[in-house]
């Protein structure tokens, strides 16, 4: 191959690992650095405002617009299944929330893994060296990384009275959710920077990469395959990978290392296209095996979120805000004077973490709260004032699939989280819709008047809320663990606790697919802290 296509690194995806990634290596001028992106450049105004979410999600331009596969625990729906498709990946399109996790959630990292360095207080310097927290630096909060946090811009009367109501139902006030310990209500710090989104492509490329020579960016450039060779020992390596760009196909060759960034899903089909994953399955599509790695595509775990909207009076809502020409104009224009404002919001303000009954041990419910209803995302707002209370199993123990449908690298793969499959997973929605009904009834909110829309308060037994939760329920899009890491005695785990990929050498996959359990809360963060681990362990190693 010609030196031209011959790098040190090639890392396969521009998102939210693949980004921080690149600014680490390439931070050594004597590797050269390429990352691959299959979208196109986040240069599109509706990534940077806020609000533009709804612009990105459901546009091919900057989302792969995958589907789910008809879900029994949703009663046979099909959900949209969102992934970022642009440079920033998925910080360019999700919900800005900064989310670490929980303690408790490290602590089973290092169980599942037998690896005592998963443990909070041993990934808590990783978090804090990228960050730029509002508040400075100190024992929780890093100060001068790429990675901006702030407060939002914005208040609701009914989110206040909301949070109010919370604590009066015996929820603790909360002013961070990201020391260990989630349980409480209050505002979600999120990853903006004065008003305006703050992606990876920002934080991490621009300006760092793009002035070093040894730095390559290709955009428009999809992997089809992984090119595996055989050593003289008989071991599998990863030499490098078959790119198409421009409607070319080329080859490109790692010295060091080739790195999959692609996600959840993406680093799955990349996977089994080139011949790793389950045999039997691989060959039922089309494709030769190459090397057995039953758990790629498997353990696909997902945050549910169960919609309850309530109508309220005496108060305006986003609802009837937008609903005039008027009220967007005035919208629009406070934006563009002050950064501010509804433009300005992520798509959910309020949180809280609880738990769904007395009987759990931990909190395991996490809330989004809006001041806005819909009777599904993209859908037009409602003509009437209302709030949506959308709560989450954080911990759920349903497990799904992704799989290729054929050796195309252009047919999107088959998607099936099992929503709802478990017992623990349909009494745990009862549960927390129960929960909200007690909220929802506390003194703080009786001004508002708020009235049970949806699921309806005629629905009272644990049977009619779990089959009304498959009824309202969408994902907060947050697929995990279909390439998980994990022990060396574990058939299932795809990856060793360093991210390397079992049985093949020269290969990584870095990204929200590697954790061995779903975090409790948000996964863009801690896809950040592993691939920050990530970049230290691909330098020692070199």
């Amino acid at each position: 191959m010609s030196d031209a296509l011959d790098f040190d690194y090639i890392i396969v995806g521009a998102g939210t690992a693949g980004c921080l990634l690149a600014n680490r290596l390439s931070a050594d001028p004597r590797k050269r650095v390429l990352l691959l992106e299959a979208g196109g450049s986040d240069r599109y105004h509706w990534i940077h405002i806020p609000v533009g979410y709804l612009y990105c999600i459901g546009n091919p331009r900057t989302d792969w617009c995958y589907q789910t596969e008809a879900e029994a625990g949703l009663n046979g729906r099909s959900l949209r299944y969102p992934r970022g498709k642009a440079l920033g990946g998925c910080s360019s399109i999700n919900g800005m929330i900064y989310m670490r996790g929980q303690q408790r959630d490290y602590a089973r990292w290092a169980e599942i893994t037998g690896d005592a360095s998963w443990h909070w207080d041993a990934v808590l310097p990783y978090y804090k060296r990228h960050e730029d927290h509002w508040r400075g630096s100190d024992a929780w909060h890093g100060a001068g990384g790429e990675w901006r946090i702030e407060k939002q811009r914005l208040r609701w009367d009914i989110l206040d009275a909301w949070a109010q109501a919370a604590q009066q139902a015996g929820l603790p006030a909360s002013d961070d959710f990201n020391r260990g310990d989630n349980e409480g209500v209050g505002y979600f710090e999120v990853n903006q920077k004065s008003g305006w989104r703050w992606n990876t492509a920002k934080a991490f490329l621009r300006p760092a990469c793009m002035q070093r020579p040894n730095f390559r960016l290709w955009t428009g450039a999809q992997l089809t395959r992984l090119r595996l060779e055989r050593d003289g020992d008989g071991t599998l390596r990863c030499r490098g990978a078959d790119v198409l760009k421009d409607g070319q196909r080329v080859a490109v060759q790692a010295r060091g290392e080739l790195i999959l960034s692609a996600g959840a899903i993406g680093s799955v089909q990349i996977l089994q296209l080139s011949g790793i994953g389950d045999g039997a399955k691989l060959q039922a599509c089309g494709v030769t095996p190459q090397h057995a790695l039953p758990g790629v595509g498997s353990n696909l775990q997902d945050h549910l979120q169960i919609r309850a909207v309530y109508k309220v009076r005496g108060t305006k809502t986003l609802n009837r805000i937008a609903a005039t020409w008027w009220g967007k104009a005035g919208i629009g224009l406070q934006y563009l004077l002050t950064r501010s404002g509804p433009m300005s919001m992520s798509p959910s303000q309020l949180g809280a973490f609880t738990r769904s009954s007395p009987q759990q041990p931990h909190a395991n419910i996490q809330y989004h709260v809006q001041p806005l209803s819909l009777d599904a995302f993209g859908e037009p707002l409602h003509g009437f004032d209302a709030f949506t209370a959308s709560v989450c199993n954080l911990n759920p123990t349903s497990r799904g699939t992704v799989h290729i449908r054929s050796p195309r690298f252009e047919d999107a793969p088959l998607i099936a989280p099992n929503y709802l499959s478990t017992a623990e997973d349909r009494q745990v929605a009862a549960d927390s819709l129960r929960v909200t009904r007690r909220i929802c009834a506390q003194p703080a909110l009786a001004p508002y008047q708020p009235e049970e829309w949806k699921p309806g308060p005629q629905y009272q037994s644990d049977e009619q809320l779990a089959r009304l939760a498959g009824d309202i329920a969408s994902t907060i899009f947050h697929p995990v663990s279909t390439t998980r890491i994990g022990r060396d005695d574990d058939p299932m785990a795809v990856l060793d606790t360093r991210f390397r990929v079992r049985g093949v050498r020269g290969l990584r996959v870095v990204d929200a697919g590697a954790m061995p359990q779903i975090t409790s809360g948000n996964t863009n963060s801690p896809t950040l802290m592993m691939a920050e681990r990530a970049a230290e362990w691909i330098v020692a190693g070199a």
